[in-house]
C-alpha cells in the first residue's frame, strides 16, 4: 500500500472515490460538483488530501482543512473526511492514512489535529483510540445556514 499526497493529476480518480463517500453519507451522485469542489481546495491550498492506493487503485483518502490555535499561536489541522472503500476495508488502510495524517501534522509543526465522528461509529472510533486520540472536555455547538 503506498500513502502520498494527492496532487490534481489524480483529480478524475479522486473525484469518483469522493462521490462515493459523499453517497456513503446519503448524498445524492454528483461527480462534476464533487470534482468541482476538490479542484478549487486543492487549487488553492485549502485543504490536503492523502491517498491510500493498492496497484495504483485507489482505495482511501482522508482530508484535512488547515485552521489555527489563537491561544497556543500556532497551525492546527481539522481531519474532516475519512474514507475507504467497502472492499478494502479491515486491511488497516485507515490507520496507514491516520498515520500519515499524524506524521504530516508534526511536520507543520500543528498544535493539534481533531476529528468529529459519530458515537455510533464504533469502529472508526476503536481506531482514533487506538491510535491514542482522545475525546475533549468541549460541547461542541453547531448552526446549519443551508
Amino acid at each position: 500500500m503506498e500513502i502520498r499526497q494527492a496532487t490534481m493529476n489524480e483529480l478524475e480518480d479522486l473525484s469518483k472515490l469522493f462521490d462515493e463517500y459523499r453517497q456513503f453519507y446519503g448524498i445524492e451522485s454528483d461527480i462534476s460538483s464533487a470534482k468541482a469542489f476538490l479542484q478549487l481546495r486543492l487549487a488553492l491550498k485549502e485543504s490536503v488530501i492523502f491517498i491510500a492506493l493498492v496497484d495504483d487503485k485507489m482505495i482511501g483518502f482522508t482530508q484535512l482543512y488547515p485552521t489555527f490555535s489563537s491561544i497556543a499561536l500556532q497551525r492546527a489541522y481539522i481531519l474532516n473526511d475519512i474514507y475507504v472503500t467497502e472492499d478494502a476495508r479491515g486491511l488497516g488502510v485507515g490507520k496507514a492514512l491516520m498515520e500519515k495524517v499524524f506524521h504530516y501534522c508534526e511536520q507543520q509543526y500543528a498544535r493539534y489535529v481533531t476529528l468529529q465522528t459519530a458515537a455510533d461509529n464504533v469502529n472508526a472510533r476503536k481506531l482514533y483510540e487506538k491510535l491514542q486520540m482522545k475525546q475533549d472536555e468541549y460541547c461542541n455547538y453547531v448552526k446549519y445556514f443551508i
